[in-house]
């Protein structure tokens, strides 16, 4: 799958300015379509509001909150667009947030444009009113190749591996396994950071499934690189409920350290993936235990799914190339909303 936004020529002077939370964000950038200007780092509501001015765009890194106060702020800012970068919604499930959920439609309203890590934005219609075409799709980078010199492994590992903690759907994992005579590891779970970020994980400790084991795991980036290149494939079975690119930061580190992925049907995974990765229906375990035979039994499969993952991670690059392909989806939603003004 092609890595990047689709430009267009627009020869816009320099002078545009991005104030933005995204950390390390380029202090002076150019889009591929020839959009130039600076850049203001802002993290609260009132250091974007000083930040505020012609020809500026409030670039917001996956914050809700901030998102929903800086478009109620934008009614009286003047002329400053607003855009949301991976903006994380859940579905209301509790009656306070049915009651949140019209204001916060109201306020995304005032939201100038929203860039996903995913494409399928079903679910954001419906429940928020985000379209397609208040929209666009950047792929996500790889974490691991900011911080290390990482060389690509291999599928030799000894174990089932599931790991992670957005809307991670543990339960059908250990029922999948349960059937099935592979070995199988998770990492030590943490109920409270589970529950932060919804995931599903209801049997005790003491009752896990005979083939899986736990593997200790100190949060630290080394201690996932370990438990990667240990494990001869990664799973990453997520909930139904999810509407976002839950797991896809996970996937790639898995690719890039040569790892057949296996993930679920829904966002940020059967939406952008092709062959990168095997797809299973979400909390469905018996269809999620054939896939794990399949890439268990059927080495060539493994290794062929492992290798378009490795190529797509090495594509996708770290955070210079993903801030590179922000500023260039920047350009391209700028050119067309100023010609549309003209």
């Amino acid at each position: 799958m092609r890595i990047g936004a689709k430009i267009e020529s627009y020869p816009k002077p320099s002078g545009m300015r991005i104030v933005t939370n995204f950390a390390r964000f380029p202090r002076n950038w150019t889009a591929a379509n020839g959009l130039r200007g600076e850049t203001t780092p802002a993290t609260t509501a009132a250091e974007f509001w000083r930040g505020r001015g012609h020809e500026t765009i409030w670039l917001v890194n996956c914050d809700t909150t901030l998102t929903l106060k800086l478009g109620a702020m934008k009614v009286l800012a003047g002329e400053v667009s607003l855009i949301a970068v991976d903006l994380v919604l859940r579905a209301p499930t509790r009656w306070r947030d049915r009651i949140q959920l019209l204001l916060k439609r109201h306020l995304l309203t005032h939201v100038d444009h929203f860039i996903h890590y995913f494409r399928d934005l079903g679910g954001y219609e419906r429940v928020f009113g985000i379209r397609a075409d208040r929209s666009s799709f950047t792929p996500f980078k790889v974490n691991l190749v900011d911080r290390y010199a990482v060389n690509r492994g291999n599928d030799g590992g000894d174990y089932v591996l599931c790991l992670g903690r957005s809307m991670r759907d543990f339960d059908t994992f250990f029922d999948a396994v349960e059937q099935l005579p592979y070995p199988a590891a998770i990492t030590r779970p943490d109920p409270a950071l589970l529950a932060q970020h919804g995931g599903r994980f209801t049997r005790d400790l003491a009752k896990l499934p005979g083939n899986v084991r736990l593997l200790d795991d100190d949060g630290s980036d080394e201690s996932m690189i370990r438990v990667v290149r240990g494990a001869k494939m990664v799973v990453l079975p997520v909930l139904k409920a999810s509407m976002v690119a839950s797991g896809i930061s996970t996937a790639l580190n898995a690719m890039i350290l040569g790892k057949c992925v296996i993930g679920s049907e829904g966002p940020g995974m059967s939406d952008v993936f092709d062959d990168e990765v095997l797809i299973a229906p979400p909390e469905d375990a018996g269809a999620l235990a054939e896939v794990i035979r399949r890439a268990w039994e059927d080495d060539a499969l493994r290794s062929r799914t492992a290798a378009s993952g490795f190529q797509y991670a090495t594509r996708a690059g770290g955070e210079p190339e993903l801030y590179q392909r922000i500023i260039d989806q920047v350009g391209v939603w700028f050119s067309a909303t100023a010609r549309r003004n003209v």
